[in-house]
Order: structure tokens, then sequence, then C-alpha cells
């Protein structure tokens, strides 16, 4: 199902043991029950922001679970959702509004970021419906510690937006000088308050990049 350039960089997980059990359970939820994303999206962070373009590492947890909401982009949501944001998305963009200036954008879809080179990934890449997290510790963590340890052997600056806890364990990862490593707690309402507001990611980003030659995110939705 990956077809550019992350396909080599990763596939030897799909021979591991812990990706045959991890492929069995996820196969075997998609045919008792309504799991998001649709199985076709589950790997769109990848099909959208190739290896080579690589700028921006966007982590999240797992995926929305209610109807019509995930589509394989953290934090995203399809366009149709018009006003129905979720509520972290909200919170993202009122951060993006205070830092950059930019204006509230109508919809919840990612899909320009990703364009540009920012990795829209969450730690776990399948869910079911309305049960936040019920795919976790099945192996879908040890997959994308691959591709995090995969972006850490990039040799050129990358800058990672780490939001919460789940987020926050994957630095352990990455010792690439080259890189930059952004912390805050996450944008949902329970923590945004902590210190998710006013961190200032954004423009810290753009920052980076320019610095180090490279052409800054046009957040702008």
């Amino acid at each position: 199902m990956i077809t550019n350039d992350w396909l080599p960089a990763i596939r030897d997980e799909f021979g591991k043991d812990y990706y045959r059990k991890l492929y069995d359970f996820v196969k075997g939820e998609y045919e008792h029950y309504r799991i998001y994303p649709p199985a076709a999206d589950i790997f769109n962070a990848l099909h959208l922001c190739p290896l080579s373009k690589l700028k921006v590492v966007l982590l999240g947890q797992d995926p929305y679970h209610n109807e019509g909401q995930a589509h394989g982009l953290s934090f995203s949501v399809l366009p149709q959702n018009g006003d129905r944001l979720p509520p972290s998305l909200k919170n993202i963009y009122k951060e993006l509004s205070d830092d950059l200036g930019c204006s509230m954008p109508a919809h919840g879809h990612l899909k320009k970021w990703a364009d540009q080179g920012v990795l829209l990934l969450n730690a776990i890449l399948t869910v079911r419906a309305h049960q936040a997290l019920s795919h976790q510790h099945k192996g879908w963590e040890n997959f994308t510690d691959a591709i995090i340890r995969t972006t850490n052997q990039v040799d050129k600056p990358i800058v990672y937006l780490f939001w919460g806890r789940m987020a926050r364990e994957k630095k352990t990862l990455l010792n690439n000088p080259k890189h930059l490593i952004l912390e805050a707690p996450h944008p949902s309402p329970l923590s945004a308050h902590n210190g998710f507001f006013g961190c200032r990611h954004f423009s810290k980003t753009n920052e980076f990049l320019l610095a180090n030659g490279e052409q800054a995110i046009d957040w702008q939705l």
C-alpha cells in the first residue's frame, strides 16, 4: 500500500513478527467492526509527504474515532466536516492565529501542510469507532517508531512537533544534531492552557527552516 520512497526505507518492518500479528489483528477488526480511517487511507501521511520532501514531523496520538473524520492525517478532518471541527484542531488554529496571524480556516483539511513536507503522522494508525486508543499496544507503536527512526537518519534539518505525552515519548528515538525538537502539551481542551497556547511552534518551525536554507511552511489554510 506504500509506493513512494518510504517503501525501501521501512520495507523490513513488513517482514517482522510484530507486523504480521498487527496485520492479522487490523484485518480482523475491519472485518468485524467499524474502524477508522477507511483502510485505503491508513498510510495517507506517508503517501502525501514523501520522505525526500520531509521538513516537519507533526505527531498525533490515534485517529479521530467519530464518523467521517479520520482520513490518515493526524489532527486533520475532511473538508465536508465544515464547522464540526474537533476541539484539538480548533485549539491548533487558535495558536496558529495568535502566533502567525493566520485567519481561522473554515475547514479542517490539512493536506496543504502535507503537500509542503509536513508528515502528519499518528503514533497509532487505526481505531475502533467511538473507542479512543482501542488499537493501542497492538503493534502500530513499533511501526511508527521505525518511521521516526528513519526520519532521524535524514541528513537535512527536520523539525519535530511533539504535542502531548505520547508524542513526547518518541524523542528518545532522535539524536541527529541537525534536527529541532519542539515540545508542548497536547492541544486538547484538557491541556492546551498548560503550555500549548503560546508555544509559538509554527513561527519557530519557520525560523529554523529559513535559518537552515529551507523554504518556510505556508501554514495558512
